[in-house]
C-alpha cells in the first residue's frame, strides 16, 4: 500500500516508517528535516522512502503530498503544543477530506485518556487531575467525527522502548474502551476517586512504540475492524506471545 507518514522523524513516526518499509509498503515521509530522517533511518531505508520536506501548516503542500496515497498516518504534533497541535491535525484532515485521489484511510495518534472507562460514561481526559493539555486530543477526535473519512485513533498509554517488557506477552486491543479489567463497582465512585484509581494503574497501559506502529500498519485497509473507532492497547502476560 501507499502510505504517507506525517511527523516521520518523531518517536512514533520513525518507527512507522522503518517497519512500513520492512513490510513492503510504499512509504512517503512528510518531514521538516530530510537530514534528520536520513540520520535516523540510515541510507538503505531512506533510499526506499519518498521524502517530502514541506511546512505541515501549508494546505497546498499537504494536499499535494496526499496524491495517490492509500492511507495517512498522522504522528505529527503533540498535546504540549496546544492550539497549534489542533491546527496541524485540522489542516491534514481537511486536505484528506477534499482530495479526490486520496483513498481516505487515516490513523491519528491520541492517548489512553480518550478511551471510555468501563461501566461509566466517562473518559480519562475529562476527569479531575488529568492535564488540561490533553483536551487537544478530545478536539482532534471531534474533528475526525465530523468528517466522512475512514479513520481510527490510536490511544496508547505511555509509549516505551521495545526492550521494556522482557516477559512473554500478548498484545491485547480494545475498541473505544480502556484495555483494563475494571470492576463494575467503579460506577459508584466519585470522579476524583476514579481518576485516582486510573492513575494508580497507568503502568498497565505502557506499550512499546514498535507495537503501536505495527498495529497501525497491520490495519491500514479501508473498512477494517477499527473504522471510526478509538483503539486501546495493553499487554496480557497471562497469554503467551505469538
Amino acid at each position: 500500500m501507499k502510505i504517507i507518514v506525517f511527523g516521520a522523524t518523531g518517536n512514533t513516526g520513525r518507527r512507522v516508517l522503518a517497519q512500513g518499509v520492512r513490510m513492503g509498503h510504499e512509504l512517503t515521509a512528510f518531514v521538516r528535516s530530510p537530514e534528520k530522517l536520513h540520520e535516523q533511518q540510515g541510507e538503505d531505508t531512506a533510499r526506499q522512502v519518498n521524502v517530502i520536506a514541506q511546512d505541515i501548516m501549508d494546505p497546498h503542500g499537504v494536499r499535494e503530498a496526499l496524491s495517490q496515497q492509500d492511507a495517512a498516518i498522522i504522528a505529527a504534533g503533540n498535546a504540549e503544543q496546544g492550539d497549534e497541535f489542533v491546527r496541524i491535525v485540522d489542516n491534514i484532515v481537511s486536505q484528506c477530506e477534499d482530495h479526490r485521489s486520496f483513498a481516505g484511510r487515516v490513523w491519528l495518534m491520541g492517548g489512553a485518556g480518550l478511551l471510555d472507562i468501563p461501566h461509566t460514561d466517562l473518559i480519562g481526559n475529562n476527569l479531575p487531575g488529568f492535564p488540561p493539555m490533553y483536551q487537544t486530543h478530545n478536539r482532534n477526535l471531534e474533528r475526525l467525527r465530523q468528517s466522512r473519512l475512514d479513520w481510527s485513533v490510536m490511544c496508547p498509554g505511555t509509549m516505551v522502548d521495545s526492550t521494556w517488557h522482557p516477559e512473554p506477552v500478548r498484545l491485547h486491543a480494545t475498541t473505544d474502551a480502556l484495555p483494563l479489567s475494571v470492576p463494575e463497582t467503579i460506577k459508584e465512585l466519585s470522579e476524583s476517586d476514579i481518576a485516582g484509581l486510573l492513575f494508580s494503574r497507568l503502568q498497565e497501559l505502557n506499550v512499546s512504540y514498535e507495537d503501536v506502529a505495527n498495529w497501525m500498519l497491520n490495519h491500514v485497509e479501508l473498512d477494517g475492524p477499527y473504522k471510526r473507532k478509538r483503539v486501546g492497547l495493553a499487554y496480557r502476560s497471562d497469554i503467551p506471545a505469538r
